[in-house]
């Protein structure tokens, strides 16, 4: 009897997690990169008169830190918020020691701001990619608060499937793929489309992080669609187990 296999879709500088969570499982781990990171830092960062950070991502967090700012403590000493607990692990990685943590969505963010920043102390500074999945800063504004977003990377879709992915998929020998994001969910499911292969998807459960993204896979004829219950990677592995279950 075969192993178990899962698809994993995210940027392969966050893969590792989730490939080591699934590898415990007893699953097979095929990597599917379906967004590229790309830093566009071009200058100094615009600190003057910020009293924190805002993270959105792990990808903000470490564009944040480019090897240039690695020995500045006056930026990891900064308290900086984070989404959820993924980006909030990257932060304490790269150095920030003072790392509040939020519910794993926009949303919950601007919540927690509210909650423990005073928007009188000065502007927040959030390190964003090129794609926003919320605005934030139009969140806080009717609070007081003054938010500079900063463009600081690039996730540049995939253009084509791997072969090792075509080659998975016409062998139907993958059981469950992940997805993290709206688009890249969206993304594969346009070059699943692309390539031919809508069927060969009815033998794979989808689990996705959010009814959002589960909403962009609705165009391929999936064995099942599983939404975790929260937005965090554990809940996603949570809703994996659940669908594993004899």
């Amino acid at each position: 009897m075969r192993s178990r296999r899962a698809l994993v879709t995210r940027p392969r500088e966050d893969a590792a997690g989730i490939a080591a969570e699934l590898a415990a499982r007893g699953y097979e781990v095929q990597l599917e990169p379906l967004m590229r990171i790309e830093n566009r830092r071009d200058g100094p960062l615009p600190l003057t008169g910020v009293q924190g950070l805002v993270a959105t991502s792990a990808n903000g967090v470490r564009a944040l830190v480019a090897p240039a700012d690695r020995a500045d403590p006056s930026l990891t000493a900064l308290p900086l918020w984070a989404v959820g607990e993924a980006t909030a692990r990257a932060a304490r990685d790269a150095g920030f020691t003072r790392v509040g943590v939020a519910g794993g969505n926009v949303g919950r963010l601007a919540d927690l701001i509210r909650e423990r920043v005073d928007p009188a102390k000065g502007a927040l500074l959030h390190a964003a990619g090129t794609v926003l999945a919320g605005d934030l800063s139009e969140m806080l504004a009717t609070d007081g608060f003054e938010v500079r977003r900063v463009r600081l990377y690039e996730a540049v879709a995939a253009d084509r499937l791997s072969p090792a992915t075509l080659a998975a998929l016409d062998g139907e020998t993958l059981d469950a793929a992940l997805f993290f994001s709206p688009r890249t969910a969206a993304t594969f499911v346009t070059l699943v489309a692309a390539a031919g292969r809508d069927r060969c998807c009815a033998t794979i459960d989808a689990v996705s992080l959010s009814p959002a993204v589960a909403d962009r896979l609705a165009g391929l004829p999936w064995r099942r669609i599983h939404v975790a219950r929260h937005p965090d990677q554990a809940a996603l592995l949570a809703a994996l187990d659940a669908q594993a279950e004899p």
